[in-house]
């Protein structure tokens, strides 16, 4: 199983890292998110956009079980370039991303929309 992330609320992130030319941070907290920062993050996660997996949203979904089956139960933030070819793919498409972890890896594949 997998989480997914919709494309329409991706690309503005997406987007926003590359005019920003900054990094694009992964986050598995209260929920999961995807978010472009630039510099040091805030530690109230007040960013200008957030992308939450579907059902990963603190704020409207039940979320706990979903993200500790997907994700397991460790906070952790990663580190990806805006450019990364699924990123890009999805700024260029209708796309959503597909999110996949494993005990030592991230797997992301850009998918059309469910």
């Amino acid at each position: 199983m997998s989480l997914r992330f919709r494309g329409s609320e991706l690309r503005p992130v997406l987007n926003e890292a590359v005019a920003k030319q900054c990094r694009v941070i992964l986050a598995k907290d209260r929920g999961v998110c995807i978010f472009a920062v630039e510099g040091e993050r805030h530690p109230d996660l007040s960013f200008k956009r957030l992308a939450y997996a579907v059902g990963c949203n603190p704020d409207t979904d039940d979320w706990w079980d979903l993200v500790h089956a997907e994700m397991g139960y460790r906070d952790f933030e990663a580190d990806f370039d805006p450019m990364h070819p699924a990123f890009t793919h999805i700024r260029h498409s209708t796309h959503d991303l597909l999110l996949a972890a494993t005990a030592t890896h991230l797997l992301m594949d850009a998918v059309p929309p469910a």
